[in-house]
């Protein structure tokens, strides 16, 4: 049998091969020395990784740190994989694929690819293995592999191109991989500014000003309640408003839509009534909400960034005032004692805050975005 995929680089031309596995490449399982409790096989002096399916990730890699360490006891016992060897596991999450960044030993629930036949490219190797895992997985009752044999690997159906051509999809899908962290990092790192900076740029323990503000602002910030900074309002039971072009928002965001006429004119922070309670979010007039959630105008001397950051530094769950169905009232929101500055700053720090919000949407869209393409490309350059 002998096929091409849908997408590949420009000077390929080759049909691909079919291969079993067990005719491409050696390989065996990890092992430990019995009984796992045995506190001698663990830690000490030249103690290593050891590589267990935790240790694993969904990132085709391991973890920075295995969550045990081998001893120097244990480890004539176990199996070593060296750095840049490909490692699959065999048990509970079956199919997860790493390229070793570091020298580790592996458990008997993992799997290492000690050498080939042929000349493979390892990191080809990896990708095309993965896939094939997930192509095993569509076939299994529940979309999941529930255990896997030495013959029903070894028996596996693997289509190969030259190994010219797998560098090139090795090295592009690796590329890809990295970019796709990248994205995922810089997103988390700016999650993790914004969570210290909501800490520092907000006064804490009953002080009147914060740790870090901005220079030219030096007033003590004002403790006041949310009643005074906000105006409350009830949605509308959607199944009686006219149809029209204008969005309708519930507690899981954008539903229906009505007329002009029933819509709001203000920019607003919609919040759960019921259900979901801690999710608060801009609304950008003209909207309109269900009964499920309220929308909370600022009036004249609040920004309605700075408000939506106070939104976002409430315990809203601490409010429920359920027995069932998490839930608000007015009066709890109306009650809620907030510290503010002054307009301006208040200005300066919502425009802050929403710039670092538009950061990490951005950094996710992206991340999202190639994790997208990753699929499809994958689904179009193996055959």
């Amino acid at each position: 049998m002998a096929d091409i995929p849908n997408v590949r680089f420009r000077g390929f031309t080759d049909d691909w091969e079919q291969r079993k596995l067990g005719d491409v490449a050696e390989y065996r399982r990890g092992s430990f020395p019995q009984p796992y409790g045995n506190k001698e096989w663990y830690d000490g002096e030249g103690a290593m990784p050891f590589v267990q399916v935790a240790d694993v990730t969904d990132e085709m890699n391991l973890v920075v740190n295995t969550k045990q360490k081998i001893s120097k006891l244990a480890q004539p016992m176990s199996v070593y994989a060296d750095k840049n060897t490909v490692l699959v596991t065999l048990q509970g999450s079956i199919g997860r694929v790493a390229i070793t960044q570091y020298g580790a030993f592996v458990d008997r629930t993992v799997l290492k690819f000690e050498k080939y036949k042929e000349k493979i490219d390892y990191i080809f190797w990896a990708y095309i293995i993965k896939q094939k895992f997930i192509e095993e997985a569509r076939k299994a009752p529940g979309g999941t592999i529930k255990t896997i044999t030495k013959e029903a690997l070894s028996n596996f159906d693997l289509v190969l191109p030259d190994y010219k051509e797998q560098m090139n999809i090795g090295r592009y899908f690796q590329n890809f991989d990295h970019l796709i962290t990248l994205y995922q990092h810089k997103c988390e790192v700016t999650k993790e500014l914004k969570k210290y900076m909501l800490q520092k740029m907000f006064p804490q323990n009953d002080k009147k000003i914060p740790e870090i503000r901005f220079a030219g602002f030096t007033d003590d910030w004002e403790q006041r309640k949310l009643g005074e900074i906000v105006e409350v309002c009830n949605g509308r039971d959607y199944k009686h408003l006219d149809e029209g072009d204008i969005p309708v928002y519930g507690t899981g965001g954008y539903m229906l839509s009505v007329s002009e006429a029933l819509s709001e004119k203000d920019d607003a922070v919609g919040i759960g009534r019921k259900g979901t309670i801690d999710n608060p979010y801009i609304l950008r007039a003209p909207f309109w909400t269900v009964d499920t959630l309220f929308y909370c105008i600022p009036k004249k001397a609040f920004d309605l960034d700075f408000v939506f950051i106070i939104y976002q530094h409430i315990n809203w769950k601490a409010m429920d005032e359920s027995t069932g169905v998490p839930s608000l009232s007015k009066t709890a929101i109306n009650n809620i004692e907030v510290m503010v500055p002054s307009k301006n700053e208040q200005v300066r720090l919502g425009r802050y805050f929403s710039n670092l919000d538009h950061l990490i949407t951005l950094h996710q869209h992206k991340y999202e975005e190639l994790k997208e393409v990753k699929k499809f490309m994958l689904q179009n350059m193996f055959v």
